[in-house]
């Protein structure tokens, strides 16, 4: 142990850092079926500190051993270029033949790995947005654990949800800003235009619009390719699909 410690010492910062990711995969291999269990081993804050995981699993269970693309806004551990990445690589663990795309507004590049790339900008931008979806292509889900600012979350939504595809799954965390003034939301005015929950409750509408009694109404986007929405405690799930499902109003209003 005192020569494993030693060597440890003298190995540069990265490298350690290289082997304890190096380490924590393989333990992730014999786990791989146990998403909560893949969080406390990468040690990403989705389960134990969050419950999100038993969430993510029964959303993402049918699609675990499909080759299909992820990304996940925000990597994680701030400034430093040598920190984060711990949900990119539970959810290597997790999909063992998807691609994880992430992206952050740091430099982050020393955490990429084989299945796992990541772009440096800001998740409203919408032209560098624009530009990694052309290099991907669309993705099956799209995670937004980035900076949790109301208004950065309905933007990204706005820009990257048109081009999921469909089937696709997009995920929001932490809505809990919603209600925190710092980030633009509020605990008193529920429905203030601009918060994560005031926009998102408004889609439940979009979901429903073949209800609507309004002569000639012309469908948004959101209409016509939103299929369901789940929330939980601080997490969103919205599915994108043809929201083509009719309405049965004709048939009640004709037995009234």
């Amino acid at each position: 142990m005192k020569l494993i410690n030693i060597i440890k010492r003298s190995l540069p910062i990265e490298k350690r850092l290289k082997l304890l990711y190096i380490y924590r995969s393989i333990l992730g291999r014999f786990n791989m079926f146990n998403l909560n269990r893949l969080a406390l081993i990468h040690k990403t804050d989705k389960y134990g500190i969050h419950n999100y995981t038993p969430h993510y699993h029964s959303h993402f269970k049918h699609l675990r051993l499909k080759k299909i693309q992820l990304l996940e806004i925000g990597v994680g551990g701030y400034e430093n270029p040598l920190i984060g990445g711990n949900s990119l690589r539970m959810w290597k663990s997790y999909f063992p033949f998807a691609k994880i795309i992430s992206l952050d507004i740091f430099n982050k590049a020393f955490l990429q790995e084989r299945r796992i790339k990541i772009y440096q900008g800001s998740q409203i931008d919408e032209l560098f947005l624009n530009s990694l979806i052309q290099n991907e292509g669309e993705f099956d889900i799209v995670i937004d654990d980035g900076s949790h600012i109301n208004e950065h979350v309905i933007k990204t939504f706005e820009i990257i949800f048109p081009k999921l595809k469909n089937g696709g799954i997009y995920v929001v965390e932490d809505t809990q800003t919603s209600y925190w003034e710092g980030f633009g939301g509020s605990s008193y005015e529920f429905n203030k235009t601009g918060t994560i929950y005031s926009f998102f409750k408004s889609l439940i509408d979009s979901m429903n619009s073949e209800e609507f009694i309004i002569k000639d109404y012309n469908k948004s986007f959101y209409d016509k390719h939103i299929v369901s929405m789940h929330f939980y405690h601080n997490m969103i799930f919205v599915y994108k699909g043809i929201n083509n499902e009719r309405s049965n109003k004709k048939m009640i209003y004709s037995e009234s």
